[in-house]
């Protein structure tokens, strides 16, 4: 992916999981990668995979966003992309829900990405564009049980990324959101998530995807290669917000049907 040479991306949450795989994927193919996270020994072990650098870093706080857009345009001269990976989950009925996990809930992946929107525009239009990708959910294109704040965050990035496409795209800004299904990871596998063909029905292609899977999306969407595109919402999730794959499970076999036909 040509379009990603010697650009300089900023990706939040870099510190483990998704973020971690999508700065990977964007390092091999020429980008200079800075990632951040709260947690420095993670932050700085990735970094140090990645040949980047590692800012430590709490989205919600609008100084931290300053200084690491400042950080980063003084190390590298430049900043061309934004991957706002970094959130928080949430796993309750809203019945049980408290306010306060809700509201943080919102405030590290919905307010956040307001914050990161705002402090990346000035050197991006200094840059002569840029790409903004924010990170959604499959729970931000359908509505999903017990993701309470975590889904609505989720749905608000979605309308987030799209009002700041229409207001950016004057400044050849681009800004598009890549939505996961469910996917292998550390967190996902303590909860009894398995790899493997046939282990997630709920997807068309019948597995959980690989966090290098949404890294590969992200990193088409900050490249020049995405240069016509931007307001939009790319799951990457095997196909579970289709529709009901469950139900191909009382389909017959094609081997099955008279004239291969239903």
């Amino acid at each position: 992916m040509s379009g990603l040479q010697g650009k300089v991306v900023i990706v939040t949450g870099g510190s483990g999981g998704l973020g971690t795989a999508t700065a990977a994927c964007m390092a091999r193919e020429g980008a200079s990668v800075v990632v951040t996270g709260r947690d420095r020994e993670e932050g700085e072990k990735a970094a140090a995979e990645v040949g980047g650098l590692f800012l430590r870093h709490d989205v919600t706080s609008e100084d931290d966003w300053r200084s690491v857009v400042d950080a980063t345009v003084d190390r590298y001269g430049r900043l061309d992309g934004l991957v706002n990976n970094a959130g928080i989950d949430s796993w309750s009925l809203i019945e049980h829900e408290t306010l306060e996990h809700f509201e943080e809930v919102l405030k590290v992946n919905l307010t956040g990405i307001f914050l990161g929107l705002k402090a990346v525009i000035a050197p991006m239009r200094a840059a002569g564009g840029g790409s903004i990708v924010n990170i959604g959910s499959a729970t931000g294109l359908s509505g999903h049980p017990l993701t309470s704040g975590y889904g609505v965050s989720k749905w608000g990035a979605r309308g987030l990324t799209k009002i700041a496409a229409v207001e950016l795209g004057r400044y050849r800004i681009r800004v598009n959101s890549v939505h996961p299904g469910l996917m292998y990871t550390p967190m996902t596998a303590a909860r009894g998530v398995k790899q493997g063909e046939g282990n997630f029905p709920l997807s068309p292609l019948g597995r959980v995807g690989l966090p290098a899977e949404v890294g590969e999306a992200v990193s088409f969407l900050i490249s020049d290669a995405a240069a016509y595109t931007t307001g939009s919402d790319i799951a990457v999730d095997g196909g579970w917000t289709a529709g009901e794959a469950g139900l191909m499970q009382h389909a017959p076999a094609p081997e099955d049907l008279p004239g291969g036909t239903v």
